[in-house]
């Protein structure tokens, strides 16, 4: 369920919406990662996200940063700690950018 604040920037904006949940081929990085040849982008951070819960990857002494272990690290640009804020950013760098 979405929150209310990102109903209304989803309905303003169809083609936001379109981005997020296309399916995308993926790069062989993240393909071994998700385990499928094809996701969109709100499906990866969703894998992305189950993966840092299911192996407590977030740092307990500051929720909002995730420590990776080795094979988060070859999908987020080898860092060692990402910021929360910083994860979409990162996933969106695979995915291939749209013709206008």
């Amino acid at each position: 369920m979405l929150p209310q604040q990102a109903k209304k920037a989803i309905a303003g904006s169809p083609k936001k919406l379109a981005n997020l949940i296309d399916l995308v081929n993926l790069p062989s990085t993240l393909r071994e990662f998700v385990g499928q040849s094809q996701i969109s982008r709100l499906g990866c951070f969703m894998h992305v996200w189950s993966y840092i819960k299911t192996n407590n990857l977030q740092d307990p002494n500051n929720r909002n940063v995730v420590n990776c272990d080795e094979e988060l690290r070859s999908i987020l640009l080898g860092k060692p700690q990402v910021e929360l804020s910083e994860l979409p950013m990162l996933i969106k760098l695979h995915f291939p950018k749209e013709p206008k």
